[in-house]
């Protein structure tokens, strides 16, 4: 059987046993989806893919232990794993803070410019800007699913398993989150449109 064919179960079985190209196989399958739900809560790359190598080599180490024992649900455990590792990062953020210019930007995302004409790229990270802040208005419960929907491109079903509810209420949260973003974009006349 080639690797891309197994179940996220017996490519475990087969890296507990042995096959390093088994875990290849998951990571491949599972890196977008994992480093983009580490990435939209952190926002920066670097720190991004240090939680992402933690998260693996967390996986690894559970795996290698035989303390692994959540059969058939691989992504869920893994993007929880990823989770717990960015709650940690913030944690130890509060106790040092970054440093940002007075008007609350950091100062390296100022000066990111990148090949595009100078105009289109400054409206660009306006809108993306607005939509951030639209995002962080949400309730805890909407920003996390539209975050997993979208970004990530998760299932309700795998979103569900993850946050612990049942489809319905995940499906419930997402509608909402739309719903209040139409209303928080009308209300800070906001035009997301490139």
């Amino acid at each position: 059987m080639l690797a891309d064919k197994k179940s996220d179960q017996e490519l475990i079985q087969a890296y507990i046993e042995g096959d390093e190209k088994a875990l290849e196989a998951l990571l491949y399958q599972y890196k977008d989806k994992i480093y983009t739900s580490i990435y939209i809560r952190l926002k920066d790359h670097f720190i991004a893919e240090d939680v992402f190598q933690e998260t693996f080599i967390k996986i690894i180490n559970t795996l290698k232990s035989g303390k692994y024992n959540h059969e058939g649900k691989f992504l869920p455990w893994a993007m929880r794993i990823a989770y717990n590792l960015v709650m940690d990062h913030f944690r130890k953020m509060k106790r040092t803070p970054p440093v940002v210019n007075n008007e609350g930007f950091d100062i390296f995302e100022i000066l990111n410019f990148s090949e595009d004409d100078a105009e289109v790229q400054l409206i660009k990270q306006q809108r993306d800007r607005d939509l951030k802040k639209v995002i962080q208005m949400l309730p805890d419960e909407q920003k996390e699913v539209l975050i997993m929907r979208h970004y990530c491109e998760m299932s309700f079903k795998e979103i569900a398993d993850i946050t612990d509810v049942s489809i319905n209420t995940a499906l419930g949260r997402m509608r909402y989150a739309l719903s209040n973003m139409r209303k928080l974009i009308e209300e800070n006349n906001l035009v997301l449109q490139s």
